[in-house]
């Protein structure tokens, strides 16, 4: 298991900084940034290099201010504090404030000045591609901030999965999608379906060590309110489901037969959903199943994208 962070990263601050933006992670906003640049090209757009690379930083930068002000709301609702259960570097946060690396409020200025950034980098991107990224991006930011933050509280109040499914997996693509083209269409959303659901299942399966702090915290996210159980077989129906939405796309011919091999990492998310079926109680067996999950969404992420480039 990685160690967990601690003082002596006070003494080096560009990497307790980059550190507390959980960087291994950052690859869940890339994928479908660059999935959504790949339809467009798939569909007969020309490819702008420079903007996708503004792009990628914009989604990085909210992906990561999302990160460091979770910390810093579940510092303050004591979620952090309680979690004996964490499997750490994947549940409980990134212990930097439980552990002296950053003070609370400190975590709180650098989540505001990493979505400030994006803000900035967005409002450029819409100056150059159209007014209407505005939208998207402000969507975005909404779910970022509000997803652990009050008033909206959207994890606690059992709207965290869509939200991340819908953030990630839907506004992403398409936000790339209109950087590249200049318009909103439905074919980034469609196409990143099975996506957004896989993504979602990083965030499903990472609340089951962290379920009994969370509910101790008022957090009543889907594994709190549905219990283990019930919530490991909504792991398994979203891995169908996305199996089933990939070949229909193919069958259809909105996607090329290449966009098959994206596939095959869904066989690794069902293994780590039967896991995750049979240890739901046994959280501290779970840590091969969320790394499965993770790397079956980037990999599916990665063989999409490589599928529309080479189209």
């Amino acid at each position: 298991m990685a160690q967990e962070p601690d003082l002596s990263l006070r003494q080096q601050p560009l990497l307790r900084y980059w550190l507390a933006t959980r960087p291994a992670f950052l690859a869940a906003s890339v994928v479908p940034a660059l999935v959504g640049a790949a339809a467009a090209w798939a569909q007969g757009y020309a490819l702008h290099g420079w903007l996708l690379a503004w792009t990628l930083l914009a989604v990085m930068l909210v992906h990561a201010g999302m990160n460091v002000l979770n910390d810093y709301y579940d510092e303050q609702n004591g979620t952090d504090r309680r979690n004996t259960q964490r499997l750490f570097p994947f549940t409980g946060g990134s212990r930097f404030i439980q552990n002296g690396v950053l003070s609370a409020g400190e975590t709180l200025v650098f989540g505001a000045w990493l979505l400030s950034v994006a803000m900035l980098i967005g409002i450029g991107l819409a100056w150059q591609s159209g007014m209407d990224l505005l939208w998207i991006g402000l969507a975005g930011l909404v779910i970022g901030w509000g997803y652990s933050a009050p008033p909206l509280n959207l994890n606690g109040r059992g709207w965290g999965e869509p939200t991340i499914a819908v953030s990630f997996g839907i506004l992403t693509p398409l936000g790339a999608w209109f950087v590249q083209t200049g318009t909103l269409a439905w074919y980034p959303i469609v196409i990143s379906l099975p996506l957004s659901l896989l993504i979602m299942n990083i965030l499903l399966i990472n609340q089951f060590p962290d379920r009994e702090a969370d509910a101790a915290s008022g957090k009543h996210h889907w594994v709190v309110r549905f219990g283990a159980d019930m919530a490991a077989k909504v792991y398994l129906a979203a891995v169908l489901l996305a199996t089933l939405l990939l070949v229909t796309w193919v069958m259809l011919d909105v996607l090329p037969p290449m966009a098959l091999l994206s596939a095959l990492p869904l066989g690794i998310a069902l293994r780590a959903g039967l896991q995750l079926v049979e240890h739901a109680h046994a959280p501290h067996k779970l840590e091969p199943a969320i790394k499965m999950t993770i790397g079956s969404a980037v990999l599916h992420g990665v063989l999409l994208s490589l599928a529309l480039w080479l189209v």
